[in-house]
């Protein structure tokens, strides 16, 4: 018997269907990725299998006495630990539990390089069923050999690596393009047949014209002679085309979607003065914790600056002091600028009010905007259709809550603008996006990543090492 069987599986959050009619099974020891665009419904179908959340049709039937370890793709952002901490925390939880299935929603989001080469080995040595939510290729193609692709609203399953899956992806591409060439020249040359067998038709009919004016006895074919050609090769042309119809659907389900192609418009804000972060002999901790001490950080207008150092380092924390968090103490010589002039996109997108529309969250940004210039402006964000920008927050994946967050931004661009591990939970298009965005940034900006291709694309002028006081 399978561990997991869906039958008949859909899922509906209002008028958004993210996928229906779904069959598939999970069989024991099987390590299965399930990728697709954000917004598709990965992490949603990761919880359908925890049983945390009910299909809106169909059913989910578990194998009695199954024991599920679960981690979520955004945890807890109370905690005093950093994201990589409370990801192997979580991590670590779920595993204590001896599960016979590890359902994982982008488990190497937040952690350093280290600790992601500790993951793939532990998850390359699990003894039992693994399904996992990850846009990491590197962490699929060591541990999955089953992928289940979600898009277009169903459920596609492929045995072998995601790299296997690319280059199936590509060669059904190229023969699919192949018919739809050999369709439009047989298409073209039907339509060719059409016209000549229409010119003749009328040539009969004009020399039967003039036969009848010359009082001969003309060789006139009947109307339904004179027709069936054109009815004959019309309907050639149509079949021809229908064929090509259901080809060209066919490839539009291979390729990217070609509308998600946004207008980022991060215009330069005003600039007030060169130096926005001076920080000298400055000291950061939560109550009588201290984190960081000896801070010497400057950062002028334009200038690009990673934070940088292992898990736990305290560069999430640096991040908000510089905005002026109050749940943080911070000593020494302090220059920042107003929190109005800093844009910030944290891990767990916590600037988001979760019980609001798309809509009414970027409407509480530019509340003097019309609705049109609202509607407008997230469209460039690719919020287009009226359902997804009447969709609340809280339903939102991670992806779209970090588009959401950089349109907020863009409403309203700001002096300083910092980034904490923005793309963790992008898709491999929106990252691309992104990076095209912050490549023109003109404004000055903090990042924080484990991303190093990220990084590397964003030309920055230098580095931050955090590195918290030794404990003796």
């Amino acid at each position: 018997m399978a561990m997991i069987e869906l039958r008949g599986v859909g899922l509906t959050f209002g008028q958004k269907t993210c996928f229906s009619g779904v069959d598939a099974r999970i069989e024991w020891g099987q390590r299965i990725a399930i990728v697709g665009d954000n917004g598709n419904g990965k992490s949603s179908l990761l919880r359908l299998l925890h049983g945390s959340l009910a299909p809106s049709e169909g059913e989910v039937q578990f194998n009695a006495g199954l024991r599920i370890g679960y981690v979520a793709q955004v945890l807890d952002g109370d905690s005093p630990l950093s994201g990589g901490q409370r990801v192997n925390q979580a991590i670590s939880q779920a595993l204590a539990n001896d599960p016979d299935l590890l359902l994982l929603d982008e488990p190497t989001n937040h952690l350093d390089i280290d600790n992601r080469r500790s993951l793939s080995r532990m998850l390359q040595n699990f003894y039992g069923t693994l399904v996992l939510v990850t846009h990491d290729l590197t962490l699929m193609n060591q541990t999955c050999d089953t992928l289940w692709h979600i898009g277009h609203g169903r459920l596609e399953v492929f045995n072998g690596t995601y790299a296997d899956y690319r280059a199936e992806q590509a060669l059904q591409r190229e023969s699919l393009e192949k018919q739809i060439g050999s369709l439009k020249r047989a298409r073209e040359d039907a339509h060719q047949a059409l016209m000549q067998e229409q010119e003749r038709a009328a040539g009969a009919r004009k020399r039967g014209v003039k036969a009848i004016q010359n009082s001969k006895w003309a060789t006139i074919r009947s109307p339904t002679k004179l027709g069936r050609g054109n009815t004959t090769a019309g309907r050639k042309q149509a079949q021809i085309l229908e064929q090509q119809r259901e080809l060209t659907d066919q490839l539009a389900q291979q390729r990217p979607v070609q509308v998600i192609v946004p207008r980022f418009n991060l215009p330069a804000a005003s600039q007030t003065r060169r130096t926005l972060v001076q920080i000298s002999q400055g000291s950061i901790g939560y109550g009588d914790a201290t984190l960081l001490e000896g801070i010497d950080l400057h950062l002028a207008q334009g200038e690009r600056l990673a934070l940088a150092g292992p898990n736990g380092s305290g560069k999430s924390t640096l991040a908000r002091a510089i905005m002026g968090d109050e749940q943080i103490w911070r000593l020494g010589e302090w220059v920042t600028p107003p929190p109005e002039q800093v844009g910030y996109v944290d891990q767990h997108y916590s600037t988001l009010a979760p019980g609001l529309t798309v809509l009414a969250a970027l409407a509480s940004v530019v509340p003097e905007w019309t609705v049109e210039q609202q509607r407008s402006h997230l469209a460039d964000f690719l919020f287009r259709q009226g359902s997804t920008v009447q969709t609340r927050v809280a339903q939102l994946s991670g992806g779209e809550k970090a588009r959401l967050s950089l349109a907020c931004i863009a409403a309203r661009p700001p002096q300083l603008l910092i980034l904490d591990e923005l793309t963790n939970n992008l898709d491999l298009r929106m990252r691309e996006h992104v990076l095209e965005v912050l490549t023109d940034y003109p404004n000055a900006m903090l990042v924080i990543s484990h991303d190093e291709d990220f990084l590397a694309q964003l030309a920055l002028d230098g580095t931050y090492e955090c590195r918290p006081p030794v404990r003796l």
